[in-house]
């Protein structure tokens, strides 16, 4: 069952009159085994989930769900433009670091903020998708401020009242520094912006990368991923940067895009989801919260067009969360949500982790091996984690303790 602090109080959704809240109504299904191929061949050993089976999940995601994205490219330029040795009261170095995904005057171009702590390079660094400009997420004054986009006027303009810092609660810069990692982040809609109807792709990497008109193209989730890449591919270069030992984060539809990230580029040495619900963590069968057909009605746009095939029909596909989450093993993953994020499903979550255990095991990792849902505001700090804190839909303080306590359980930096 459910546990009993699930209830629907204050969460913004879609179509709430026809979404499920009630275990009870969840209904029967069956999921694909991960460790069975597309022959019927079982998989009993890790050569053969990488030879095989991986890449059978990996084409079926390309093909029926995120598209496939197109090659890394060699035209995507770094340009340092700003670095401080003395940043943050002389804790942190600090690089501002324009990315041209075309390297040409039209761009698109995205900005990369990094931190990575005095003394102590290379470091581990998480690198973080979000929401806004980079001068939100710390009361840095010396943080450009470019123009963003607005959704009202559809074109980028400078933030009219900025606020440096304002979803700093959201990020632990300071502490994370402090533990001897670097932090970096990247607005998701410099990448491409995220318009209903795929109204973006006219100004992002679509414009430079048109989809085919197949309908496994690809769809704004595989964008910002890729353009998650190209931010890999700047701090694999880095002095400052342990390059080998990059973490991706994401949050809501960005906590979707890293898993997708992590799944086709094994480059990234862990990552962390935080509420990626539907078509991210949870499991698409469950009739729970959002499902299959809210995201092909409401957002189309970013997935490929053969994802429309699957409304009304979520047992017709090849493959479920589980399985996107099996295609990070055996690197590190952590999966967070919150007791109030209903519409994310945190027991679909967990189940779907659970269903993913095996593949991990393979490698001789630990998965999820805890039957029952476990208490709130308490890790699993496995190889594949689990923590569901007690709030909304939402990156929480407490939930950096826990990112960082994961990251020291693999990559601790040395002092």
């Amino acid at each position: 069952m459910l546990p009993a602090w699930v209830c629907c109080a204050g969460l913004t959704v879609f179509s709430a009159a026809a979404s499920n809240y009630d275990e009870a109504k969840v209904g029967t299904y069956q999921l694909p085994d991960p460790l069975v191929c597309a022959d019927g061949s079982p998989v009993t050993n890790s050569e053969t989930w990488l030879a095989k089976r991986r890449p059978e999940i990996l084409e079926t995601y390309r093909t029926e769900i995120f598209g496939h994205s197109p090659a890394p490219g060699t035209n995507v330029t770094f340009n340092v433009w700003e670095t401080s040795d003395n940043a943050l009261d002389g804790t942190a170095i600090r690089k501002q670091v324009e990315i041209n995904f075309s390297g040409t005057a039209e761009g698109p171009l995205a900005h990369l903020l990094l931190y990575t702590p005095v003394g102590r390079s290379p470091s581990p660094t998480f690198l973080c998708l979000q929401f806004g400009g980079n001068y939100t997420v710390i009361d840095d004054p010396n943080i450009a401020i470019f123009p963003l986009w607005n959704n009202k006027t559809g074109r980028p303009a400078l933030p009219p009242n900025p606020v440096r810092g304002e979803l700093a609660r959201n990020w632990a810069v300071k502490e994370t520094l402090a533990r001897g990692y670097g932090i970096a982040f990247i607005d998701y809609q410099e990448i491409e912006p995220d318009l209903p109807k795929g109204a973006g792709f006219k100004y992002g990497l679509h414009k430079i990368f048109p989809p085919p008109a197949a309908a496994d193209g690809w769809g704004a989730i595989g964008a910002w991923a890729w353009g998650a890449s190209r931010a890999l591919d700047y701090l694999q270069t880095d002095q400052n940067v342990d390059g080998q030992h990059v973490i991706l984060f994401g949050h809501s539809r960005l906590g979707k895009t890293v898993l997708w990230a992590g799944a086709q580029d094994t480059r990234f040495a862990a990552v962390i989801a935080s509420c990626s619900g539907e078509m991210g963590a949870s499991l698409s069968r469950r009739d729970f919260g959002e499902t299959v057909d809210d995201v092909a009605k409401h957002f189309p746009y970013w997935m490929a067009g053969n994802f429309q095939k699957y409304a009304g029909h979520w047992n017709d596909l090849p493959v479920d969360s589980h399985c996107l989450l099996a295609l990070i093993a055996p690197r590190p993953l952590f999966l967070s949500t919150g007791s109030e994020d209903v519409w994310g499903d945190p027991h679909g979550e967990f189940l779907a982790a659970r269903a993913a255990a095996p593949v991990y095991q393979i490698f001789g990792e630990t998965g999820i091996l805890e039957t029952n849902f476990p208490p709130l505001d308490h890790a699993l700090q496995h190889d594949l984690g689990f923590n569901c804190h007690t709030g909304k839909h939402d990156v929480l303080p407490t939930d950096w303790v826990n990112f960082l306590d994961f990251a020291d359980a693999h990559f601790a930096p040395k002092k």
